[in-house]
């Protein structure tokens, strides 16, 4: 289970819906976890907060705020609240119950304990470090959507932006097959490994630090017939033609982290690349897209 020594603080900005992509990636830089709230659901004004370490990376925050008011011509006031680390790990645990996704997932948080619902696969994940811990719209969306084609039974699985690994290990203990799990951030693939580790799924999942499409590992592995990406709408539709590129013939690709409102600029991106809608899932204000090649 994780402590935390040093003293935490939250970071958060309120935004309307068209800026927080940018301000969502700008506290990204600086903070280990990530919550997204909505504040007026007519004016689609949202609360962006973030944990991290008091005065910590405040020369990456800086320049990370001021390219997101570049970007979208918002100036967010940023906000600071000094957080308590126990107090912090409480609050994370009590709104982070066992999750029931789907048919077939459930998701818990290690300060639970072992459990286990009979027909169901468990993930377990500690609350504390997670990125993606299957209470957030855009995980649950994934989830929901691999169920849907998990029939498929895709042979060549790649997890691009993996976070906590949630998705990478849903594949791999569902289609008992080899996933790479790439992400830019190297905590991230630390924890995707621990994650692996706990719910004994090591020699299945292969977490790799990978900034992009042209990565080693990533192309060696290609082409895919299953991709996941739960990233965000811009980086997405930049990042379609290699998308299409590395899928095999009829190979799916699972998209989220893009809100409803994002959902038409996406799919021209990868319409454009001869990539056609097979379904779509929901969550909240969050889609999902299941796209074929």
């Amino acid at each position: 289970m994780v402590r935390y020594a040093t003293r935490l603080e939250t970071l958060f900005v309120v935004v309307p819906e068209s800026a927080l992509e940018a301000y969502e990636a700008a506290l990204s830089e600086v903070c280990t976890t990530i919550g997204f709230f909505l504040l007026d659901e007519d004016a689609r004004i949202w609360r962006i907060e973030g944990v991290k370490d008091a005065g910590g990376r405040e020369d990456q925050l800086i320049p990370a705020l001021a390219l997101a008011e570049l970007i979208t011509g918002v100036a967010a006031e940023l906000g600071r609240e000094d957080t308590e680390s126990e107090g912090w790990l409480a609050r994370t645990y009590s709104s982070f119950p066992e999750q029931l996704v789907g048919r077939r997932f459930a998701v818990r948080g290690t300060h639970l304990g072992p459990g286990h619902i009979s027909g169901r696969i468990t993930l377990t994940l500690d609350a504390g470090v997670a990125f993606g811990s299957g209470e957030h719209g855009s995980t649950r969306g994934c989830l929901r959507a691999f169920e849907s084609i998990a029939h498929r039974n895709p042979k060549g699985i790649l997890d691009l932006g993996t976070g906590s690994g949630i998705l990478a290990m849903a594949a791999a203990a569902l289609l008992h097959r080899k996933v790479l799990a790439t992400d830019i951030d190297p905590w991230s693939v630390r924890v995707t490994r621990q994650n692996a580790a706990l719910n004994h799924l090591t020699p299945l999942v292969r977490p790799v630090i990978a900034t992009g499409w042209r990565h080693q590992d990533i192309v060696r592995g290609a082409p895919y017939d299953l991709v996941f990406a739960n990233i965000l709408a811009r980086p997405l539709c930049k990042m379609a033609a290699d998308l299409a590129h590395h899928l095999a013939p009829g190979g799916i690709a699972i998209l989220a982290g893009l809100l409803q409102s994002q959902e038409r600029m996406v799919l021209a991106a990868h319409r454009r690349h001869g990539m056609k809608l097979y379904k779509r899932f929901h969550e909240a204000n969050w889609t999902c897209l299941i796209l074929e090649k």
